[in-house]
């Protein structure tokens, strides 16, 4: 039903915790495979990945994980990024009523400026999450220099109900 693509960079505890958080929907059978997407991480990365059974791609970018993708429907996260519970319940709501994005809303957890996180877009546009169709992915991906980033940014996603608590901003 989906593939998670996500894309990282010396990102090897920030990428276990986002699998850890993705277990029930892999058990719910909701999430079908994840993509870690490497940018050239030095670090243990590529071995998270590997023991979690993800598949890891260390070249091509974005655009090879997204053709990889065997689901119509991707999840693009940052890593760290963790799904609340419920997550799975929303992402099945909109696969089954839209063919638009769709990002999740910050927890009410993630701290300050909480409200103002709801109601504003992030300067980090995968901050939230991207559910978005292969297809639509595929286009975005082809323009020059696109990451993930560039994808998220250039989607236009509605708001899902299920909750994320966001990956920590790197220094």
């Amino acid at each position: 039903m989906l593939s998670v693509v996500i894309e990282t960079e010396n990102d090897e505890e920030g990428l276990a915790r986002t699998l850890a958080s993705l277990v029930p929907g892999a058990v719910e059978g909701i999430v079908r495979e994840v993509i870690v997407c490497d940018r050239g991480s030095d670090d243990q990365t590529h071995r998270v990945a590997e023991i979690a059974g993800c598949h890891y791609l260390h070249e091509g970018g974005i655009a090879a994980a997204i053709s990889r993708a065997r689901s119509e429907w991707l999840l693009m996260l940052e890593p760290g990024a963790r799904m609340l519970d419920g997550w799975n319940e929303s992402v099945v709501l909109h696969i089954g009523r839209s063919t638009g994005a769709g990002r999740f809303v910050p927890a009410r957890a993630a701290g300050k400026g909480y409200f103002l996180s709801r109601v504003l877009p992030s300067r980090r546009p995968l901050r939230d999450g991207l559910v978005i169709t292969r297809r639509q992915a595929q286009a975005l991906a082809g323009r020059p220099g696109s990451d993930a980033v560039a994808i998220a940014k250039a989607a236009a996603p509605r708001r899902l109900t299920g909750e994320i608590m966001p990956a920590p901003r790197k220094r």
